[in-house]
């Protein structure tokens, strides 16, 4: 059997728990979990009890993340970590580049080398902030063919957001296992470690790596209680361990570098859990979209998913943002997204079929940037289709997008700026719009 097979048949018939911020709990052998405290005198079947803390131990309730561990060793009981060499991963500040002011749109990357796992995958397209001061973004693309072989990742310096666009992943995680297709979301917390295992032939996509606060559901206000991306739809896994000993690879991401160490054992050895520091995966088409049923297009604000909010009330360090399936009713309304120019940096993808302000040029696998105050908006071909439209009632469902928008500007790394990948003529798609002013 392929190493595509085995991952296949370990993620059929998957059970989750269901919520998004929720207390879970889990145990893959009865009686793992103490009852009535979490770090009792012996724990339960010899296993170690390991407290992992996703923010500080006195940040408010709500804001607090930890989860409980109970596992066949502890973390501490590994040798020490080297450098390793970062590939085509980097980290912030980005300063071997500037940010640019210009529109950026990039082609798909190309298939991967036979044998380039995930994290030989990664390629970094840029960010923002400081990895080490906990504060902004990088934005990667994955290509692989092969799954991480007797090695797990980790990161440091902040949340994962995988986003697959072509072919599905199973995400082995301390905490159980995951399945991610594309049209699916998956989230691995900081400092969680996880291995992955394509489900398909070649697999690619794309990556937020979040180093600020943790991704929450946005608040609703006026929409009331209900609506957008609803809590239940969130699925974390349920406890699944390996008891191996052999050696095992463990890469950490910290403070931008990659360092190793090799385990004599499988890290992923956590026999049971509780707590809110957790994996999950969403999907994507269950996203409650809401919208005008009057006129105008909203703002882009009101397809959020997640934010990780800054200290400033309602300017988020970054966003993610879905454009799902939805119907367009607005009555004398120039329906697809506006022109507009943005004190938000905006970086885009395709997940399939096509994006409803851009009608060639952006195809699933690629993406654009628009940083902070760009100019940007619906290509020509776009606005002339939509300006002349029989305004009925229309459904937009041939293509799924994704955005990581964030407050700061993106500074693309050399190698996103030099590939063949970028696109040099995508100003071109504005060009040709018309005067139509009459005095």
């Amino acid at each position: 059997m392929s190493s595509t097979e085995q991952a296949r048949k370990a993620a059929e018939g998957l059970h989750h728990l269901s919520g998004f911020g929720n207390e879970h709990s889990s145990e893959a052998v009865p009686g793992a979990l103490p009852l009535g405290r979490n770090s009792p005198q012996r724990a339960p079947l010899g296993l170690y009890a390991e407290q992992l803390s996703g923010s500080a131990f006195t940040e408010p309730r709500s804001a607090n993340r930890r989860s409980w561990l109970y596992r066949i060793r502890p973390s501490a009981a590994h040798p020490r970590f080297v450098r390793a060499e970062n590939g085509t991963l980097a980290g912030a500040p980005f300063t071997d580049s500037v940010p640019d002011p210009n529109r950026l749109r990039w082609n798909p990357l190309p298939d991967p080398a036979p044998g380039t796992d995930f994290l030989s995958g990664l390629w970094t397209l840029g960010g923002n902030g400081d990895a080490a001061q906990r504060a902004g973004m990088a934005i990667h693309l994955y290509a692989a063919d092969s799954p991480m072989t007797d090695r797990v990742f980790s990161d440091a310096d902040g949340e994962l957001l995988i986003v697959p666009e072509r072919g599905g992943l199973l995400l082995r995680t301390e905490f159980g296992l995951l399945r991610a297709e594309p049209g699916d979301a998956a989230l691995i917390p900081r400092g969680v470690r996880f291995r992955v295992e394509p489900l398909d032939a070649l697999v690619r996509g794309y990556v937020c790596e979040n180093y600020g606060r943790p991704f929450a559901l946005p608040d609703l206000g006026p929409i009331g209680a209900n609506g957008l991306a609803n809590a239940r739809d969130f699925l974390a896994p349920v406890a699944a361990y390996e008891d191996e000993d052999r050696p095992v690879e463990v890469v950490s991401k910290f403070c931008g570098n990659l360092w190793t160490a090799t385990y004599d054992h499988s890290p992923l050895d956590v026999v049971a859990w509780h707590g809110n520091h957790v994996p999950y995966v969403y999907d994507l088409r269950r996203f409650n979209v809401l919208g005008s049923i009057s006129y105008d297009h909203p703002d882009p604000s009101i397809f959020t998913v997640l934010t990780s909010p800054s200290d400033t009330p309602g300017l988020a360090g970054v966003d993610f943002v879905v454009f799902a399936p939805r119907w367009l009713v607005g009555e004398d309304t120039f329906r697809p997204p506006y022109f507009h120019r943005n004190v938000m940096s905006e970086y885009m993808g395709l997940i399939e079929g096509a994006y409803d302000a851009k009608a060639e040029g952006f195809v699933p696998g690629g993406g654009s940037l628009h940083n902070m105050m760009s100019a940007h908006g619906p290509d020509r071909e776009t606005f002339e289709a939509a300006s002349a439209a029989e305004l009925k009632p229309q459904k937009v469902d041939n293509g799924l997008a994704i955005m990581f928008e964030t407050r700061w500007p993106v500074t693309a790394t050399p190698q996103a700026l030099d590939t063949s990948r970028l696109q040099q003529g995508y100003d071109q798609v504005w060009q040709g719009l018309e005067r139509h002013f009459r005095s």
